[in-house]
């Protein structure tokens, strides 16, 4: 990769990292479903102002709009949710099983070969959501599970995007893509965002934790993250997914002061392991150049 796409990279990770502690932040507050409207709407004012091709948004409304839905309005709802019961930490390394399901739906969708290393790959990465979940389970109770499951779900579906993406868009600027996904996603979450709306006020560091979402996390990610997919595809974009736990553990430990325990360690270590393995990156490694 280019240095740009390096640096796209790491500041691509540290912001998705840090959208963990913010959601910790508000989404108690405006719950999951609002927060997910917020955050959308503030990225898509955002993202539009950039917008300079207009015309463009006419030319594929269909397939935006379920970007938009698939890789938006789904998953945000999902992680908002799932930070209401789980830590930032943990849902950040949750998000980084998002390659491993980007290898499973390449397979089956874009007829990519599984090789036996990278099958294993997978079964290793489940084993230590598995560890994660169980040390979860001991520490806090069951009550993490329906938190976990959403944010897997949410995993799931970016990985779906990346590979929606890679099929039906890969010619489109990437601000076009980011754009008009985020607008599409604007019409789908805000009668529900109206409708589960809080009815308590909402105080300060709330609104700015959703702002911060909607402008950094969102829109400038977005922009970044599609400029990924077209500069260097979506196998390597996803990889992206492996800066998520080190940045979401960071932010959480320095602002919300969450605990970094042995077991989240090892639990991390064994999925990016895992993750590493579904995606390929040690057959890259191994192969001649």
């Amino acid at each position: 990769m280019r240095p740009r796409d390096v640096s796209d990279m790491l500041l691509l990770g540290a912001l998705w990292g840090g959208a963990f502690v913010l959601l910790r932040i508000a989404a108690p507050v405006f719950g999951a479903t609002a927060l997910a409207g917020v955050r959308i709407a503030v990225a898509c004012i955002v993202l539009l102002f950039f917008l300079r091709n207009w015309r463009a948004l006419r030319e594929r409304p269909l397939q935006l709009l379920a970007l938009g839905v698939i890789n938006t309005a789904v998953p945000f709802s999902l992680f908002a949710y799932a930070t209401l019961s789980i830590t930032s930490g943990l849902a950040a390394l949750l998000n980084a099983t998002t390659p491993m399901f980007g290898a499973l739906f390449a397979w089956a969708w874009l007829g990519e070969r599984l090789t036996p290393r990278r099958i294993a790959g997978i079964v290793i990465a489940f084993g230590g959501v598995a560890w994660l979940v169980s040390g979860a389970i001991g520490t806090v109770g069951a009550s993490v599970v329906p938190g976990v499951i959403a944010a897997l779900a949410g995993a799931a579906c970016y990985a779906v995007g990346a590979s929606f993406t890679r099929r039906y868009l890969a010619a489109v600027d990437p601000v076009v893509v980011a754009a008009g996904s985020v607008l599409g996603a604007t019409f789908v979450i805000a009668p529900l965002s109206v409708s589960t709306w809080p009815q308590a006020e909402i105080p300060a560091l709330a609104w700015a934790a959703a702002v911060l979402l909607g402008v950094l996390c969102t829109a400038v990610a977005y922009l970044l993250y599609y400029r990924l997919l077209r500069n260097v595809g979506a196998g390597r974009a996803l990889a992206v997914a492996f800066l998520f736990p080190p940045f979401g553990v960071l932010w959480g430990a320095v602002v919300l002061h969450e605990p970094v325990t042995p077991s989240l360690l090892g639990g991390c270590a064994i999925v990016l392991a895992g993750t590493a393995l579904s995606v390929g990156l040690a057959d890259r490694v191994n192969s001649p150049r």
